[in-house]
């Protein structure tokens, strides 16, 4: 009887999943339109590699890092890391640039002086299509120190916002520099995104948009979303292509991309892709976390040991694989819908 039972809910749960898709807008179909639902993500093998995920977690959310302020001696520690990775991996410096740090300043909202920070790029050179560019990014800053006194935890660790979308970074700049790219890659760092996307807009001033075929930002990628395992979900999902080609190359591996379920709190425009859609670049922030009921974002306890890494290293793993067709240059994106 308890098999009879139990076959029944698995046939409810496949009927249920089949018809469960999204309407859509500017006729960009529905990226679970016609895809049949195969829990099998967690039984393929990792090609990322899951020591080099904790290191980097670890490493960027650590308190050494103080909290990752722009303009502090802690988001400095960060850059360094982050440009030490760079050169290991063996990426190339950007445009003109001597080094891997687009420096400049700028002056906050509600500040009288003035912050002088860089954003972190290391290009990978394509091959067959190398004027054609693909942007993967991350912040790398957050917002410092708790300076009230008597607090027993000071440091805002930004485990989650956002070292794990910079773990993500450099985990995918070391993958395609292994697996090769027919597009160029460029990987950025971003600072002062929690100060109002400030190193994202400085970075867009200085680009040809016309030659960004597709941005992709990591934001929050540490814990399991309210959809369930082995899924995410991308802002602005139906304003470009992207997330349908993204579920097209994860078909059959049973991991899901959804359209972001956070309409009310705008997200494709709070984060560092917005900088590069508002170009008309297909740019979207990819992103696992229930943030409507995160006990930890922007507080103290959002810490390394708070997230768990394989969600981290599946979620790259799936943007790997999902991306796999744009960096290839089989697939070109629709450009951004920003009405």
């Amino acid at each position: 009887m308890r098999n009879i039972i139990f076959l029944f809910l698995l046939l409810i749960s496949v009927v249920s999943c089949k018809n469960n898709t999204y309407k859509t807008k500017n006729n960009f179909p529905s990226v679970l339109d016609s895809i049949t639902i195969i829990n099998n993500f967690d039984s393929i093998p990792l090609i990322i590699d899951s020591t080099l995920v904790r290191k980097h977690l670890y490493t960027i959310a650590s308190d050494d890092m103080e909290g990752r302020k722009a303009g502090t001696l802690g988001i400095e520690k960060a850059a360094q890391y982050i440009e030490r990775e760079f050169k290991r991996i063996g990426l190339s410096t950007y445009d003109t640039l001597s080094t891997y740090r687009q420096t400049f300043t700028f002056k906050p909202r509600r500040s009288k002086d003035s912050i002088k920070s860089s954003n972190i790029i290391g290009v990978l050179e394509g091959k067959s299509k190398k004027n054609e560019i693909v942007i993967i990014s991350a912040h790398y800053d957050h917002i410092g120190i708790n300076q009230k006194e008597g607090v027993l935890d000071s440091i805002y660790n930004g485990a989650n916002d956002d070292a794990s979308g910079v773990t993500g970074v450099l985990v995918l700049a070391e993958y395609f520099k292994k697996e090769g790219n027919e597009r160029t890659i460029i990987f950025v760092a971003f600072t002062a995104e929690e100060m109002g996307l400030i190193g994202s807009r400085y970075f867009g001033k200085g680009i040809d948009a016309s030659t960004l075929v597709a941005g992709l930002n990591l934001e929050m990628i540490g814990k399991t979303p309210s959809f369930g395992p082995n899924t995410a979900w991308l802002t602005g999902l139906d304003r470009s292509d992207v997330g349908n080609i993204i579920q097209k190359n994860l078909k059959g591996t049973g991991y899901q991309l959804f359209p972001d379920p956070y309409k009310n709190f705008k997200l494709f425009f709070r984060s560092d892709n917005a900088s590069l859609a508002r170009l008309g670049v297909p740019a979207h922030t990819f992103s696992t976390t229930a943030i409507d009921t995160d006990k930890d974002y922007h507080q103290v306890s959002d810490e390394a040991e708070s997230l768990d890494i394989n969600v981290i290293s599946q979620t790259i793993q799936a943007i790997a694989i999902g991306t796999k067709t744009i960096i290839s240059g089989e697939d070109t994106p629709t450009r951004i819908v920003l009405e």
